[in-house]
């Protein structure tokens, strides 16, 4: 069997992982889901982006590593619920830019990043997905978490996917 590994990325709301559920059974492969609900930051970063920014960062960017290793080692083809490369060149980008991160932070988790990286094999294929703001707001409504309902609509959106600058 061909190991190959396609990531699934986009907006909070937007589908991911109903996507990942619906090709890994299509095509048979694993899925790979974000650990949204395992971060002990998010709730506070919703409440206080700018505080806890860099802390959620960091773990996601962690704990992406982590699935990044799995898919690495796993023997079989795979597809991921969102990837360390989303997460740095949207969300924590993101937030420096509309300074919810600080400098000295962003520049701290940039240079980690980057390290990273440099030595990980990148997907074969990434899907991006996107809806309008009605539709993912509907949809963070009736998953129901708590701490999902408080984010700004204009934040949803913010950032586009430029995968341009990454080296793959």
């Amino acid at each position: 069997m061909t190991k190959n590994f396609i990531v699934v990325a986009g907006n909070i709301g937007v589908g991911k992982s109903t996507l990942t559920c619906l090709l890994s059974q299509e095509l048979g492969w694993t899925p790979f889901y974000e650990p949204a609900d395992e971060n002990p930051y998010l709730a506070d970063f919703y409440t206080d982006m700018r505080r806890w920014s860099f802390h959620s960062q960091i773990f996601f960017l962690g704990r992406r590593l982590a699935h990044h290793r799995e898919l690495v080692v796993h023997t079989g083809p795979a597809v991921q619920d969102r990837s360390l490369y989303e997460g740095a060149e949207i969300f924590a980008r993101n937030l420096y830019e509309m300074d919810q991160m600080e400098a000295r932070d962003y520049a701290a988790y940039r240079e980690l990043y980057t390290a990273l990286t440099d030595f990980l094999p990148p997907p074969d294929l990434l899907i991006y997905l996107q809806a309008s703001v009605e539709t993912l707001t509907a949809r963070i409504q009736r998953r129901g978490r708590d701490y999902e309902q408080a984010i700004p609509t204009d934040s949803m959106t913010v950032g586009s996917l430029n995968f341009a600058s990454v080296r793959f």
